[in-house]
C-alpha cells in the first residue's frame, strides 16, 4: 500500500507563534513538483505536542486540500489518550486524508496488552488504514515483533514506522510479517539498508530539504540496485547525521531557514539550534550544495 518516500512534514509558525498556512502550502506543493510518494502532517517533525487538537486537524486538512489528490497523506493523529487519538482519526478521516500515523503512547508506558488494545480499539472504530509508529527513544516503550505481529492481523492495521534504531528486531518483524503488511524506517540513517533488506522506504525527515534525491535512494534501493542506492546514501550521509545534531525538529528546521524555505520558529519547549551546532549545519548544507 504504501512505498517510496513520505516527508515527515514541519509545521510552519509565523514570528508570532502562530500556524502559518500559507507557507505550509508552498512546502506541500514543493514536494510534490518534487516527486515525493507521499506526505506525513503532524508526526513527530510536525512539532504535535505542542499543537492543539484543533490545530492539529487544521494541519491535516490544509495539506489534504493542497495535495488534492496528488499524493498519499499519512495523517499523524497518535495519541497518549487513546480517546483523544480517535477523535482527531476520526476527523483525518472525514477531511480525506489516505491513512493515520499512530504513535505509540507516550508517557504513561503501557504494557504490551495495553498497545495492543490501544491501536486496535482505533483500527475497529474508524475504517481507516493505520501505520503504527514504533520509537521507543520517544515513547519510552517498545512494540514488541509479537505484539505488532497480532495487530498486522487487523486489516485496517497496513504498516509500521519503525524508528527503535533495533535492526535485529527490524529484520525479525520483516522475516515474520504477512506479505501486504509494510515496513517503513522511520530513520534516514539506516532507510537504504532498510529497505534493501524488505523494507518498502522511509517517512523522512530530510526530505524536507532533498525529496528528489530521497526519492532516487529509495527507488534504487527497491529495485535492487544496491551500488547506486549505497553512492546516494553516502552522499547523502553527513546531511543525514547532520538532522541529530539537536532534537529533531530543529536541525531540519534550521536548515530549511537558512535556505530560505521558512521562518526559523518554534514553539517551547524547542528552541533555536546553538550557535555552535549552526556552524556544523551551515558547513553541511553548503558541502551538499543546498547554499
Amino acid at each position: 500500500m504504501f512505498s517510496g518516500v513520505y516527508t515527515a512534514l514541519v509545521t510552519p509558525f509565523t514570528q508570532n507563534g502562530e500556524f502559518d498556512s500559507q507557507k505550509l502550502k508552498e512546502i506541500v506543493d514543493f514536494q510534490i513538483t518534487e516527486g515525493i510518494s507521499g506526505l506525513v502532517p503532524v508526526g513527530t517533525t510536525g512539532e504535535s505536542p505542542t499543537l492543539s487538537i484543533h490545530e492539529n486537524i487544521e494541519v491535516i486538512e490544509l495539506v489534504v486540500k493542497q495535495s488534492d489528490g496528488r499524493k498519499k497523506v499519512i495523517a499523524g493523529t497518535g495519541s497518549n489518550c487513546t480517546s483523544e487519538a480517535l477523535e482527531m482519526t476520526k476527523a483525518a478521516k472525514d477531511i480525506g486524508a489516505d491513512a493515520s500515523l499512530q504513535v505509540a503512547p507516550y508517557y504513561n508506558k503501557p504494557s504490551q496488552e495495553g498497545l495492543y488494545r490501544h491501536f486496535m480499539t482505533i483500527a475497529d472504530k474508524i475504517d481507516l488504514p493505520l501505520v503504527v509508529y514504533n520509537i521507543q527513544g520517544r515513547s519510552g516503550v517498545n512494540i514488541e515483533t509479537e505484539t505488532l505481529l497480532r495487530l498486522a492481523s487487523h486489516p485496517n492495521i497496513v504498516a509500521v514506522k519503525e524508528a527503535s534504531g533495533n535492526f535485529g528486531q527490524m529484520m525479525d518483524v520483516l522475516n515474520k510479517k504477512p506479505k501486504d503488511f509494510v515496513l517503513l524506517s522511520g530513520d534516514d540513517n539506516i532507510a537504504m539498508p532498510i529497505t534493501l533488506m524488505g523494507g518498502s522506504g522511509v517517512i523522512s525527515v530530510a526530505s524536507n530539504l532533498i525529496p528528489r534525491k530521497m526519492e532516487e535512494m529509495i527507488g534504487a534501493a527497491l529495485k535492487g540496485n544496491v551500488e547506486n542506492a549505497k553512492s546516494i546514501h553516502y552522499s547523502l550521509l553527513p546531511l543525514f547525521q547532520s538532522m541529530s545534531l539537536e532534537t529533531n525538529p530543529i536541525p531540519v528546521k534550521s536548515a530549511m531557514a537558512i535556505t530560505g524555505m521558512l521562518e526559523e520558529v518554534y514553539r517551547l519547549p524547542l528552541c533555536p539550534l546553538s550557535e555552535g551546532n549552526r556552524e556544523k549545519l551551515q558547513a553541511v548544507l553548503k558541502q551538499q550544495g543546498l547554499l
